[in-house]
């Protein structure tokens, strides 16, 4: 199940050069022998942004295995370029760590960006809607 909602914020300092979008799509990921499920709370055409109150270590790899916009499994490895860990004040942003999509193949390169695609649009007419 895919849910949405408006462009993930961005700070004065985003390097992105990919537009991130919020979204909520579960997850499911593993990490040598620990396998774990969370959200994705922002994907781009480069990676996504998991919730997680105990984010990994910076250059952890992981594999992932979510689902695209067709509902069919897409499983992509990854590494951990950024952690947001928890703190007391809840202007801090969400904790978790951003994880950047390795190795992709051409069909899934295009499978995750017909899934950016169509939270964008989601997006767009969920705007349009309420306006």
């Amino acid at each position: 199940m895919i849910t949405m909602s408006k462009r993930a914020p961005s700070d004065a300092i985003d390097r992105r050069k990919h537009e991130r979008f919020l979204a909520s799509i579960s997850v499911d990921y593993t990490h040598g022998d620990t396998f774990l499920f969370s959200y994705i709370h922002d994907i781009s055409e480069m990676g996504i942004f998991i919730r997680s109150d105990d984010p990994l270590e910076i250059g952890s790899e992981l594999t992932l295995r979510f689902n695209d916009e067709q509902g069919e499994p897409l499983e992509i490895e990854g590494e951990v370029v950024w952690i947001n860990h928890v703190r007391e004040a809840a202007h801090d942003g969400t904790p978790g760590m951003g994880v950047q999509f390795k190795n992709l193949g051409a069909a899934d390169r295009e499978r995750v960006f017909n899934l950016v695609k169509t939270i964008a649009y989601l997006r767009e007419e969920h705007y349009e809607q309420n306006n």
